[in-house]
């Protein structure tokens, strides 16, 4: 069965940078597309971030040229790096399996302040 743990949320000032970590357990990681998900008070969880198994990225407009999302197959976790953060990045942050969604984990809290 496969876990995912999210983890380094946290609050922030306006223009201030995160990372985020997404442990998963099992053998799929590596061969596998990765995704971080956000879910803002009030709106629908959306996809922010994806990764191929090779490496090939993209992003939502709304954060493209400020989050970096990466991947470290050796120790099946994969990474946002969030800069420049806005408060409409407020959100709980979930990272999954964007072509077969599995069991969504706690996610990690990012507050950005103004």
């Amino acid at each position: 069965q496969v876990q995912l743990v999210e983890s380094g949320g946290g609050s922030v000032q306006a223009g201030g940078s995160l990372r985020l970590s997404c442990a998963v357990s099992g053998t799929i990681f590596r061969f596998n597309a990765m995704g971080w998900y956000r879910q803002a008070p009030g709106k629908q969880r959306e996809l922010v971030a994806d990764i191929t198994s090779a490496g090939s990225t993209n992003y939502a407009d709304s954060v493209k040229g400020r989050f970096t999302i990466s991947r470290d197959n050796a120790k099946n976790t994969v990474y946002l790096q969030m800069n420049s953060l806005k408060p409409d990045d407020t959100a709980v942050y979930y990272c999954n399996f964007p072509n077969f969604l599995r069991s969504w984990g706690q996610g990690t809290q990012v507050t950005v302040s103004s």
